[in-house]
């Protein structure tokens, strides 16, 4: 019996710790329930007023665009404005602490200023001033691993009027991402052709063997002859990068194609070569392993320009490429090459051809991602035939009248019919 009663005591004691057991879990439950989101709450709110952390930057370009890229430990929120005199992009974020080293973001080509810090109570801010009227042309932020996320910001060079107008344009919504395009609007069934002419200015180019003449007035002879006969066809648009005899660099010639929303780009020269016996035009699409070492070597001498004027060439560092441009690139080399080789069979029999008349390397000229472009060497003003050709009339507007019909046949191969 005793032993009965100890062990029913001992269930009944067993019972009753088990239900306060179970009664103070309840408790511990409904406390946590109520209290848990209010700490997570107070944890975000804390975390929300730290100010950002921009550990990395970098900035590069050139005279006619830059890149910005800040790093930041979470995704900040920004907006943006213009101001002037000098032209400045002023991007407000909210409360951050910018960690990474002032050499990263020195000022360089179109860029001629950068200042960045605090400005007020839970407020920062980055601003780029530029050598002259500037537009916004990409402004994102995008999230990276492990919730850091990367600011970027592209400008490029902005005529006068267009910047007066972002001047007085209203401050953007903060945190929204932002594409544009400096491309002058068209219409849908135009199609504009930057037309350009090699060299100009104190960039002189090659000059005649006989003649004496220079390289930068025959491709302007040759590139408005152009112009003026694609005008007169249905549907196209045709736009001088120079018109006179004035420097344009490398990059400047590309951005310019851009703002005009070009759907060809074709860049017209005439140089001169060791060999005097060389002669035929040639057409030129952008690799970055020249077809040969006479190819490699044109590449090398156009891509000087830059230099006469102390430009950088600069190319962006591979961390502030975009897969999606590479892929662009591409595709565009593609329609490069199709032009070219529309370019090619128009010129056969009726314009003399080099050998192995269509040939690639690296101009900088032709590196515009978004716009098919081929660079055509008309001539060589080291070939005493080739000399005396380009200066004649009567052979400028048979050239002309082939390019323009190649042109036709690349837009539309089946009506113009090319193959």
């Amino acid at each position: 019996m005793t032993g009965r009663n100890v062990a029913g005591g001992r269930v009944l004691f067993d019972s009753v710790f088990a239900a306060r057991l179970a009664i103070a879990g309840a408790l511990l439950l409904l406390f946590l329930t109520a209290v848990a989101p209010a700490a997570r709450a107070s944890a975000e709110d804390a975390d929300a007023e730290a100010p950002l952390i921009a550990y990395n930057a970098l900035l590069v370009g050139d005279d006619a665009r830059a890149r910005l890229v800040v790093d930041f430990d979470r995704s900040p929120e920004f907006s943006y404005h213009y101001l002037k005199d000098p032209a400045r992009l002023v991007i407000t974020l909210p409360s951050t602490a910018f960690g990474f080293a002032a050499d990263a973001v020195e000022p360089r080509g179109l860029v001629s200023d950068v200042r960045y810090g605090a400005t007020g109570p839970g407020q920062s801010r980055i601003v780029l001033s530029a050598r002259e009227p500037i537009q916004m042309t990409l402004g994102e932020v995008r999230q990276e691993e492990g919730g850091s996320a990367r600011l970027v910001i592209d400008l490029a060079i902005a005529d006068a009027a267009r910047f007066a107008a972002l001047v007085e344009r209203r401050q953007s919504e903060a945190g929204d991402a932002f594409t544009d395009s400096l491309a002058t609007p068209v219409d849908d069934d135009t199609y504009v052709v930057a037309v350009d002419a090699g060299h100009g200015g104190v960039d002189t180019g090659a000059i005649g063997e006989d003649t004496k003449t220079l390289e930068k007035t025959i491709t302007l002879d040759f590139a408005r002859a152009f112009a003026r006969r694609l005008a007169q066809e249905p549907g196209y648009e045709p736009f001088l990068t120079r018109d006179s005899d004035v420097y344009l660099s490398l990059s400047r010639r590309v951005e310019l194609a851009r703002q005009h929303g070009a759907d060809l780009f074709i860049s017209f020269h005439a140089d001169s070569l060791d060999q005097p016996d060389i002669s035929g035009a040639t057409v030129y699409t952008l690799s970055d392993r020249a077809s040969d070492r006479l190819a490699a070597a044109l590449a090398r001498r156009e891509n000087l320009s830059n230099e006469i004027m102390g430009i950088e060439a600069d190319s962006e560092p591979e961390e502030v490429t975009d897969i999606l441009l590479d892929l662009t690139r591409r595709e565009t080399q593609s329609f490069s090459i199709s032009l070219a080789d529309r370019v090619v069979a128009s010129f056969s029999g009726q314009i003399g051809l080099i050998n192995n008349p269509h040939r690639f390397a690296g101009f900088m000229v032709l590196r515009a991602p978004d716009i098919p472009s081929i660079l055509l060497e008309i001539g060589f003003l080291s070939n005493a035939e080739d000399e005396r050709r380009m200066l004649d009339p009567e052979w400028r507007d048979r050239l002309v009248d082939r390019l323009v019909e190649a042109v036709k046949r690349y837009r539309h191969p089946l009506v113009s019919g090319g193959g």
